[in-house]
């Protein structure tokens, strides 16, 4: 089979949590250009439908689930759902995540466990749902997790020790899954981003974000459409023999 072939999604369907905005939205794009139909998740009912509505005028097939990644039967959701319309699930891109900049010292325990919950916790229960459906349609599949350079590095000068620990936790998880996985061809995988020019951070304070592009080999953010093909070659027949893999695409920040 040709290499393009190979990278071809048609025909499959592909479920992106954190759908609604960035990272998320942005590879929702790159997945549809690349054939696949799609099932968006995000707990913001809103954005959630823009980005719906913004995939369809592209003559995307696009069914949007509202869900809360932390709640097991709001997942469980998700699934029916996607499977009610499209059938079989191939591919999971598995995004959703928040960070609180918060000295360590200072972290409200809540706040924590807010981080831990959608960050890792809800990583596990979409991973689980997808693992359970991929095994018992007994023809394999892709899960790709977004974990964060943060997961080999400690970010400064803002203070993040609950982001980075979960994005660090997120790393072994996808190891481990693969491995427990291999025998059903279900292949695991994670993206590891650098400093991304999303909404969210374009929020942050100048200095800030001039700072990190100064420390940044590159000199400026990622795009988020610079994404787009990792998660492709993962979620695609392109890599077959790639399971249990963590991509570092941070414009090598964390080589220096």
């Amino acid at each position: 089979m040709a290499i393009l072939d190979r990278l071809s999604l048609a025909g499959k369907t592909a479920v992106i949590t954190g759908g609604a905005r960035g990272i998320g939205l942005s590879v929702a794009h790159g997945l549809f250009e690349a054939g696949a139909n799609l099932v968006l998740a995000d707990i913001h009912a809103k954005n959630l439908e823009r980005a719906r509505g913004e995939l369809a005028e592209r003559g995307a097939q696009v069914l949007a689930v509202v869900t809360d990644v932390t709640q097991p039967d709001s997942v469980q959701n998700l699934f029916v759902q996607a499977q009610s319309t499209f059938g079989r699930i191939h591919v999971v891109f598995n995004n959703a995540g928040i960070c609180n900049l918060e000295a360590a010292e200072n972290v409200p325990y809540e706040s924590w466990l807010q981080v831990m919950n959608v960050n890792l916790n809800g990583v596990f229960l979409v991973a689980r749902q997808a693992g359970r459906i991929m095994i018992a349609q007994g023809q394999g599949g892709s899960i790709i997790n977004t974990a964060s350079m943060s997961a080999s590095i400690v970010n400064e000068p803002q203070k993040q020790a609950s982001y980075n620990a979960s994005k660090a936790a997120v790393v072994h998880l996808t190891k481990s899954l693969a491995v427990e996985w291999a025998p059903h061809k279900i292949r695991v995988n994670c993206i590891s981003p650098g400093y991304m020019g999303t909404e969210l951070n374009y929020r942050l304070d100048q200095a800030l974000l001039d700072y990190w592009i100064s420390r940044t080999p590159l000199k400026r953010m990622g795009d988020p459409e610079e994404l787009q093909g990792a998660v492709l070659y993962f979620a695609s027949d392109a890599s077959t023999f790639t399971t249990g893999s963590n991509l570092v695409i941070d414009g090598a920040f964390s080589c220096i």
